[in-house]
């Protein structure tokens, strides 16, 4: 076997790997039932000591669903935070549809105890209020159930903040000023002013409480649970290991860092975050825990204890971010853009936070290196474009321009073997069996005529980390979520919706839905494409002479056909395009060094041999 063929085998035999790879630890697991037991509402403040969660009891929690509402409306947030708590608890995203259906409701981030807003979503909310410390009785400070007072029509809007107030009518009165930009981020100022004659000592805080985790499924490429920053340091957990924290006393099964100057906590899912952020420069107790009795998760910052003066007054400004992880969003949010980013169109603005890391929110995995400068890459081109598609396919050719001279190297490197062929096969027959001679020989010819048989191997190799980096940006950024590419391609995050089970919508049938038994036989035009273009990618040499051999290649572009008809459209159509430039590269440089392709004749042969190599 020859060279060329070595190295189309590895090809095969790595490609194979990473599929083989990716549907044994990557495939996403079936949807397990929900056995949250949706309790009325956490019983929530923590504190110097705090207390694990609890269940509100039936009054209350009636009393708080039927507290009354301020409305939030900005051109991207719809909703209402409740003045039961002050909890921010109804919010939906109103440039992202659940479904692409003309009719599909927006994307809801925060759901209220109760149900109130949609009977289907699970409870998911910001609450804010005062731990009593220093012998303060709990009962003079506002918790989770306290019900604030506000302005008669208020509502929060992007210039229209809102004060709400609670007078606990023993000489303190507590304050709460809410105002949010024009994208997801809201400023939550608590203040406490002490009428009494005594000092009071009291720390402020803000929980993200979450009953069950969403019903989705859920793989292990994509982190989705706790995401926090602490001074520097990221650290990720998923929803399904925050049950077996360590437990804590007085806390549950909790885990506890202190934060010295800058950091956020929150819970994230594969495109919307809610996450809780001290201002810069802040010290704060980060906390995440879990209250097993109710299947509650919590992100938590605990704010220092304060000591208040009689006569005085005293504030504490936090941050809430609540909405989708758009890249250029946060980037502005970190405010503290590169080179790079600027030649994106992100600058410094000076009203906005420096919120350290908070770009890593997003889940760049393991290839962050690659991932991060590809995405850039694909965003500017996005921008320039206009359409994510055709954006992929831009950037494709960008990194293969990128790895051409390696490329290049590695063709030649392979007709310069072939060449050498006869040269070769004379070595071995005069060394017989001594292995040693055949090995100084054969590095002699190479040495010789300057060609490394490794070379062929590298751009193969390569090609490994850019497929896992490209499919981390397709699969986690929310910019091809619904982005549309070409006529039945809608959403470029999804697999092709066409279907050769109803010959592409000429028959009047459903297909089998994604994640079904049967969905891996409904292939799509983009698939199709894809081992089209593996196959002709192969006939660019003869089939290998060995019978195993050429079944392998034979079957392989129409195995991996159907093994990534289920994957994201963007990633098929980066591999078409891989495949076709790749094509290209090949033929060319063949045909330059004088090994011009017989195409149709390696297609014809192929044929004949029929797909068991025979």
């Amino acid at each position: 076997m020859d060279d060329q063929n070595k190295n189309l085998i590895l090809a095969t035999v790595l490609s194979a790997l990473v599929i083989f790879v990716w549907y044994t630890f990557f495939t996403p697991p079936m949807p397990q039932p929900d056995t949250s037991i949706a309790p009325d509402v956490a019983a929530t403040a923590p504190a110097p000591a705090p207390q694990a969660a609890q269940t509100t009891p039936a009054p209350e929690a009636a009393a708080a669903a039927s507290a009354p509402r301020v409305t939030i409306d900005t051109p991207r947030l719809l909703g209402s935070l409740s003045l039961a708590g002050g909890r921010i608890d109804d919010l939906q995203l109103r440039d992202y549809k659940e479904t692409l259906e003309a009719d599909s409701a927006d994307v809801r981030l925060f759901a209220p105890v109760g149900g109130a807003a949609d009977s289907s979503a699970k409870p998911y909310y910001a609450v804010y209020g005062w731990q009593a410390a220093g012998g303060l009785d709990p009962k003079l400070v506002p918790d989770a159930r306290t019900i604030w007072s506000a302005p008669e029509g208020a509502k929060l809007s992007i210039d229209t903040p809102v004060t709400l107030s609670w007078d606990n009518g023993a000489g303190l009165i507590f304050r709460r000023t809410v105002s949010l930009d024009a994208d997801y981020m809201f400023t939550i100022t608590q203040s406490v002013e002490n009428t009494t004659g005594a000092a009071v000592r009291l720390a402020p805080y803000g929980i993200i409480a979450r009953h069950g985790i969403p019903d989705a499924q859920r793989i292990y490429v994509l982190h989705e649970g706790l995401v926090r920053g602490a001074d520097g340091t990221l650290e990720e957990i998923k929803y399904d290991d925050i049950p077996d924290l360590a437990p804590v006393e007085g806390e549950g099964n909790a885990e506890i860092i202190d934060v010295t100057q800058d950091g956020w906590i929150g819970f994230t899912d594969k495109y919307w975050m809610a996450t809780l952020i001290p201002a810069p420069g802040q010290a704060f107790t980060s906390v995440v825990r879990y209250a097993a009795a109710n299947d509650i998760y919590q992100a938590e910052t605990r704010l220092p204890v304060m000591e208040v003066a009689p006569g005085a007054r005293a504030e504490a400004t936090t941050m809430l971010f609540a909405g989708a992880k758009e890249w250029e969003t946060i980037k502005r949010y970190e405010n503290t853009p590169g080179w790079l980013d600027r030649l994106a169109g992100i600058n410094p603005d000076p009203a906005r936070p420096k919120i350290q890391g908070f770009i890593d929110s997003i889940d760049w995995g393991w290839f962050f290196f690659l991932t991060k400068p590809m995405f850039w890459l694909l965003h500017v081109l996005h921008e320039v474009i206009g359409n994510m598609g055709w954006a992929i396919i831009a950037l494709t050719f960008v990194i293969k321009t990128l790895v051409f001279p390696l490329a290049r190297k590695s063709y030649i490197s392979m007709a310069k073997m072939k060449e050498l062929q006869p040269e070769m096969e004379a070595i071995k027959a005069r060394s017989g069996d001594d292995r040693q001679k055949l090995q100084q020989e054969m590095m002699a010819l190479y040495k010789k005529e300057k060609v490394n048989p490794a070379s062929g191997c590298l751009p193969i190799l390569l090609q490994i980390p850019i497929f896992f980096a490209l499919y981390k940006v397709i699969y986690v950024t929310i910019e091809l979520y619904q982005a549309p590419f070409v006529g039945w391609l809608r959403d470029l995050s999804a697999p092709d919706p066409s279907s050769i089970l109803n010959l592409f919508g000429l028959l009047p049938w459903a297909t089998p839905e994604p994640g079904s038994l049967f969905f891996i036989f409904s292939l799509g035009v983009l698939p199709i494409l894809l081992g089209i273009s593996m196959w002709f990618q192969q006939k660019l040499n003869p089939a290998p002479t060995d019978p195993a051999q050429a079944a392998i290649f034979a079957w392989m572009p129409w195995i991996f056909m159907f093994m990534l008809g289920s994957f994201a459209s963007g990633l098929v159509l980066y591999w078409i395009t891989n495949n076709t430039i790749t094509f290209a590269q090949q033929y060319t440089i063949m045909t330059m060094h004088g090994k011009r392709p017989d195409l149709f004749g390696n297609i014809k042969a192929g044929i004949k041999r029929g797909p068991t190599g025979k």
